[in-house]
């Protein structure tokens, strides 16, 4: 498959992930979202690295992470999503430490620094235990209450956090809206179109699939990069520096896991299945939210009409002008800003 999509296939990949929104939260049609298109209004990659990166033991894992601003500010924990790392809020950061937050960006489980304490503990990469990693990692660091800030795995992450933890979170940032899913919801199938989308989903459900991730995880993770944010022209200096993040031990074990779970073709841990319980469900986010779009995200997401109502406390939707699905790389000032809007609801 070329890394380069042109325009049609741009769109047919958009008309597919409505779809994919449309079955997974119940919803037969998908009306346009009726906020304005904000552009980004800022040059990505004025920062290649952060000040501190520091280790923290935290539940069942030594978790790796970046630290920003003043320690007494108000807290805001960013979460990174797949196949991507902490260098995702490169740019993020310097702004919100100057607006006098205290940052805090870490590795999930199966990236870069981030190991598991134990070799007898699960490689489980299912949506619960990633947010209970984040619970944890907020204790360890004494952390009472923080805003959140997500795209893909972790917006995922931080919905979950809003959802069964509402006392411990502010606010929250989202991009593309409301994540949280279910093996049921996951096991109905979907039109071709939106099958397609998926591709590498089923590709991960097999043995194939894992030797192939394994073998080639720099170039995979490289060609998702490109199709899913196609007006995104980093560079190879950029995609190298959080490339290193994936050779964790951990990482194709993690990511295998998490797509097969989705799918009900691998068991997650018991003492998680009260969790998912409560997540099967839909549960309504009750804390203030901006969820924010890229309007050339070319990954999988639902429409924001799709999970309006998943919000029932303050609430504002963004979208993005000629952004891709790694929304806080691509748009950095646009997502801090919603940050410091958020907080503020």
């Amino acid at each position: 498959m070329s890394p380069q999509f042109n325009h049609q296939r741009r769109r047919f990949f958009g008309i597919a992930a409505m779809t994919i929104a449309a079955a997974e939260f119940g919803v037969t049609t998908i009306a346009n979202a009726a906020s304005p298109m904000v552009s980004a209004a800022i040059k990505a990659g004025g920062h290649t690295s952060f000040a501190a990166l520091k280790q923290i033991k935290a539940g069942v894992l030594d978790i790796g992470y970046a630290e920003a601003g003043p320690a007494d500010g108000p807290v805001v924990l960013l979460v990174h999503g797949w196949p991507y790392d902490i260098y995702s809020y490169v740019d993020v950061a310097p702004i919100l430490a100057d607006a006098g937050y205290r940052v805090l960006i870490p590795y999930l489980r199966g990236y870069g620094t981030t190991r598991f304490l134990s070799d007898e503990t699960a490689r489980n990469g299912q949506q619960a235990a990633l947010a209970v990693d984040m619970i944890a990692f907020m204790d360890a660091l004494g952390v009472e209450k923080a805003i959140l800030g997500g795209y893909d795995w972790g917006a995922r992450t931080v919905n979950i956090m809003a959802a069964l933890w509402p006392d411990r979170c502010q606010a929250m940032v989202s991009v593309s809206g409301y994540l949280i899913g279910s093996q049921s919801a996951n096991s109905k199938p979907l039109p071709p179109a939106a099958e397609l989308s998926w591709w590498y989903q089923f590709y991960f459900a097999t043995e194939r699939g894992r030797l192939g991730y394994a073998a080639n995880t720099h170039e995979f993770a490289k060609l998702i990069w490109r199709t899913a944010s196609p007006t995104w022209t980093f560079d190879d200096a950029t995609f190298n520096r959080s490339a290193v993040a994936l050779d964790n031990p951990d990482h194709v074990a993690i990511t295998i896991h998490n797509y097969r779970w989705r799918l009900g073709l691998e068991e997650g841990e018991e003492k998680y299945d009260a969790f998912e319980k409560q997540l099967a469900m839909g549960p309504v986010v009750t804390i203030p939210t901006i969820t924010m779009e890229g309007d050339s995200n070319g990954a999988p997401h639902p429409q924001p009409s799709a999970y309006a109502k998943k919000f029932s406390g303050k609430y504002e939707h963004r979208d993005i002008a000629a952004i891709g699905h790694n929304l806080p790389q691509e748009a950095p000032e646009a997502f801090a800003q919603a940050i410091i809007d958020v907080a503020k609801f």
